[in-house]
């Protein structure tokens, strides 16, 4: 890349280790397994059958996470989301039994806050002079090669959406119990996505936390930026009420609105529109998060892959 430093991106698989083994089964029997017959005085009998429950690919991806990268003794920036929530549990399950012990976890919204109570992870929260060795969080989409990660997407659901409104307040906005300074805090870094959420040329919306005062003009200013590729959306606290958010757009608690990206061609680099956008002025902070150090744990049907981004400069130490 322009900065000299050569990239170099190592991929690695685990097997699902009863894959194999089960498509075998299944190819010679049917999906249910018959526990238990018994037999009626009509000479009919009655079948009590259970269906084996496979592991979704997040709980894989999940624990896999726990197993490999968090150890004794370190503390951990918990994230949020489907796959984030998993690995909370499983990490307190670890702490329970003994598996890990002294692990100190560090929340990057109200949400994991609130998983890692109920699952007894011991909690502090985020300060700048914090020394944090490994956390983890779920992205909305990774590129391909760079491991740019997407992450504050506006959900499909209410109940997702107010989950995102609190990651945005806490996530996007404030130096404190924020996911960005956390992750960008941490030694190293781990960003859990599907399959299909992995990969170049992505498009879609990125959200860019904007000041309320002057948003229409940082809106036209984004937009002529990305003239024909992307469509700028203030987001609304309510449904969707168009390209102005409506007569109740989101405002965080210091003031400020979202405005979404949403790119409906590939986007050549993330990187790229990252450094745009953090040359306009008004824009806050956007959901693109470069971290140099980082793995993506990438939750396949049958396997989990890694993917780990190394450069020249973190062998030397840096």
């Amino acid at each position: 890349d322009k900065s000299g430093k050569t990239h170099r991106v190592v991929v690695t698989t685990r097997l699902h280790k009863s894959f194999k083994k089960k498509m075998l089964v299944a190819a010679a029997s049917t999906l249910f397994s018959l526990s238990s017959a018994v037999f009626t005085r009509r000479r009919s009998f009655r079948v009590s059958a259970t269906l084996s429950r496979e592991p979704s690919p997040l709980l894989r991806a999940a624990h896999h996470t726990v197993d490999s990268y968090v150890k004794s003794g370190m503390v951990v920036g918990l994230g949020s989301g489907e796959a984030s929530d998993l690995a909370i549990r499983y990490l307190g399950h670890q702490l329970r039994s003994g598996s890990v012990q002294d692990v100190v976890g560090v929340p990057m919204s109200a949400r994991s806050a609130s998983e890692a109570a109920k699952y007894g992870v011991p909690l502090k929260h985020f300060r700048d002079d914090f020394q944090i060795d490994f956390a983890f969080h779920d992205a909305d989409a990774v590129e391909e090669g760079t491991l740019v990660s997407v992450v504050g997407r506006r959900r499909t659901t209410q109940e997702d959406d107010y989950i995102l409104r609190q990651k945005v307040t806490f996530g996007l906005q404030r130096e404190r119990f924020t996911m960005q300074s956390i992750v960008k805090a941490a030694d190293e870094a781990v960003f859990m996505v599907k399959e299909e959420q992995y990969k170049s040329g992505l498009e879609g919306s990125i959200p860019v936390l904007v000041q309320s005062l002057n948003w229409l003009a940082i809106a036209e200013e984004i937009d002529d930026l990305y003239l024909g590729d992307a469509e700028v959306w203030r987001r609304a606290s309510v449904g969707d009420a168009g390209p102005l958010g409506g007569d109740f757009p989101i405002v965080t608690s210091d003031g400020h609105n979202i405005l979404d990206v949403i790119f409906t061609t590939p986007i050549p680099s993330l990187a790229n529109v990252a450094k745009s956008l953090d040359n306009i002025d008004g824009v806050v902070d956007h959901g693109l998060v470069i971290k140099t150090r980082c793995t993506v744990v990438i939750a396949g049907e049958t396997e989990v892959r890694t993917v780990t981004l190394q450069t020249s400069a973190v062998e030397d130490g840096v």
